[in-house]
């Protein structure tokens, strides 16, 4: 191995980590971000980020169970939950695009979505 080669694999070393980090800071933006409440695999209420929903608490009642979700400052939680593990109650605080809490017992998926945007990046294909 040359001294070329050495100073080639080092350049294309830093090009991957910053194009790295600037996809997943594109990708993983906050700015526009909602709440989605899914119950068996429809969508329930979409919830979108601001000053009016802080503080708010949805029951979501159906026939497969019951859950209190909470809205706080640009995240949510499930504080409230019938089913027997109570494992979306434990999980705590979500804030992050692509973040989830899922009750099994109850069908019941919470998971922050991004809106989308012309220039957005996706990060299943990342």
């Amino acid at each position: 191995m040359t001294k070329g080669d050495k100073i080639l694999i080092v350049i294309v070393l830093i090009l991957s980590l910053i194009s790295m980090g600037y996809i997943r800071r594109q990708g993983l933006s906050n700015d526009d971000k909602y709440v989605s409440i899914q119950v068996n695999g429809a969508e329930v209420k979409k919830i979108i980020f601001d000053k009016s929903v802080v503080g708010k608490k949805l029951p979501i009642e159906t026939e497969f169970g019951y859950n209190l979700v909470e809205i706080g400052d640009n995240q949510v939680r499930v504080i409230e939950a019938d089913c027997p593990d109570k494992i979306d109650v434990k999980q705590g605080w979500i804030s992050r695009i692509g973040e989830t809490i899922v009750c099994l017992p109850n069908r019941l998926v919470i998971e922050i979505k991004g809106v989308e945007s012309v220039n957005s990046i996706d990060m299943m294909n990342y």
